[in-house]
């Protein structure tokens, strides 16, 4: 047992470095001040979370920046869709870091467990390539836009999936869309990272154990939100963030001193007849992690994710160590009593930012719920962007909202059940005043971040038991 334990961490030891290895490899810089950043993808960008995750981290980790992250996706996009909206819904949103993944829908589905499936695979690849080609001709007139180009996340042949066939060999021809994405990054200086490989590892080493498991999603395609969290890692990871605490305090309690405080300030440090106080400002507020399956088919939450990668560990350090100590201390923050631990226990550091009920993790929440309140609005405006690109644009009637093109969604709705299920929300996205609303309000969700996520002073009173 000890060995299979010891075969299983050094699997996961090798797995993680070469992650290292491959993220300075293939390093995205940071946002900077005033970045708007835009995500061009396909559902698994329209629907997902990955993006508003990684926003999320910005809003914390950064709360004075002032960013913006957009979502361009659009479910069943191939990047020839893709292609034909890029004026009017992608560089139309003014994008300073442009993020563009794309092959699931490319490589095709059912054709990949009939005859000639590999004649298939080819010319679905050919067509992608042939479609990006003209993609990277036009990202090649942007003037000051970053380009990033993220190889798709897999889909999974490996998981056992009740009535499920998986497609044969299908990750493969995703991986060869992702061979051309990477040279023309190299070739026009572009940045560059791929999502396939890392998570398919990630799923491979957890389905030792558990042959159900997967990032892919129920249906081998669509993350649910614990592969859409370890996304978002994978992307902070690459910007370099791994290893960069909340905070750091590090109090020498036998003579009165602090001896290390990071990316925060410690004031009014004095000892008590109970313990020791001190003031605690911090210039960032812990990671906020979301515990319920959010959205139509989730079956796991954003913190299901912490089974799979080291996130906490290397992101989400909110350090507190206390140094000379004996027996037993109750910790308590702006008079709230967060647990207690040993001396040895303060010494060697508690992780503030894994305890949900400190005071500024729960400021921290009330930021992650407006995010979520965020994304769930501009959810509106990537199903109104479905119905006008992949269903008017083609018939003429891009933008039209008049009554040509009500008759004519009219006349299409029952044959077409997305088109159906979409009727409700376009009837109001028509009119340029909900429009207009809807944007007021995530305006007035964002202002609202931003005033939430000012870190606030603390006291810290540590009391012996």
């Amino acid at each position: 047992m000890k060995n299979l334990l010891l075969k299983k961490w050094y699997l996961s030891f090798l797995l993680f470095a070469l992650l290292d290895t491959t993220s300075h490899a293939q390093q995205i810089a940071p946002f900077k001040e005033n970045d708007r950043v835009v995500f061009l993808g396909n559902s698994i960008t329209d629907g997902g979370h990955y993006h508003s995750y990684i926003w999320l981290y910005y809003m914390t980790r950064f709360p004075a920046m002032n960013l913006t992250v957009l979502n361009a996706g659009i479910g069943g996009d191939t990047v020839w869709e893709m292609l034909r909206r890029i004026d009017g819904d992608v560089f139309s949103k003014q994008p300073t870091v442009l993020f563009t993944t794309f092959g699931m829908n490319d490589t095709g589905y059912l054709e990949y467990n009939e005859q000639e499936a590999d004649k298939f695979a080819d010319q679905k690849v050919e067509e992608s390539r042939q479609g990006y080609m003209q993609m990277e001709e036009r990202y090649k007139q942007l003037v000051d836009t970053r380009i990033v180009l993220l190889g798709s996340s897999p889909y999974d042949e490996h998981v056992k999936i009740a009535d499920n066939t998986p497609l044969k060999s299908k990750n493969k021809a995703m991986l060869r869309v992702v061979d051309f994405q990477r040279e023309s990054a190299q070739a026009n200086g572009w940045e560059f990272y791929d999502f396939n490989q890392p998570m398919s590892a990630f799923s491979a080493r957890m389905q030792k154990d558990d042959p159900y498991f997967t990032l892919s999603g129920n249906d081998r395609v669509h993350p649910d939100l614990d592969g859409h969290m370890v996304m978002a890692y994978l992307i902070l990871k690459a910007q370099g963030f791994s290893g960069t605490k909340v905070a750091e305090m590090d109090i020498d309690a036998a003579h009165g001193k602090v001896l290390v405080s990071e990316n925060c300030s410690l004031s009014d440090l004095h000892k008590t007849a109970a313990g020791w106080n001190f003031d605690y400002q911090a210039n960032a507020l812990p990671y906020p992690l979301d515990t319920v399956a959010r959205g139509w088919g989730s079956k796991k939450s954003q913190y299901d994710a912490m089974a799979v990668v080291p996130f906490m560990e290397e992101m989400n350090q909110e350090l507190l160590r206390v140094r000379g100590l004996k027996g037993n201390y109750k910790l308590l923050i702006d008079q709230v009593e967060i647990g207690s631990w040993s001396a040895t226990a303060f010494e060697k550091g508690i992780n503030l930012a894994a305890l949900d009920h400190t005071p500024q993790y729960q400021q921290a929440r009330r930021i992650m719920y407006l995010n979520e309140e965020r994304w769930e609005i501009e959810r509106r405006f990537r199903d109104y962007a479905w119905v006008q690109y992949n269903f008017f644009q083609p018939k003429g009637l891009l933008n039209a909202n008049n009554r040509k093109a009500i008759e004519v969604f009219q006349e299409h709705e029952q044959s077409d059940g997305w088109l159906r299920a979409k009727g409700d929300l376009y009837a109001k996205a028509m009119f340029p005043e909900i429009r207009k609303a809807w944007n007021d309000e995530m305006e007035l969700l964002l202002q609202a971040i931003k005033r939430t996520s000012v870190p606030q002073k603390r006291t810290i009173s540590l009391v012996r038991i």
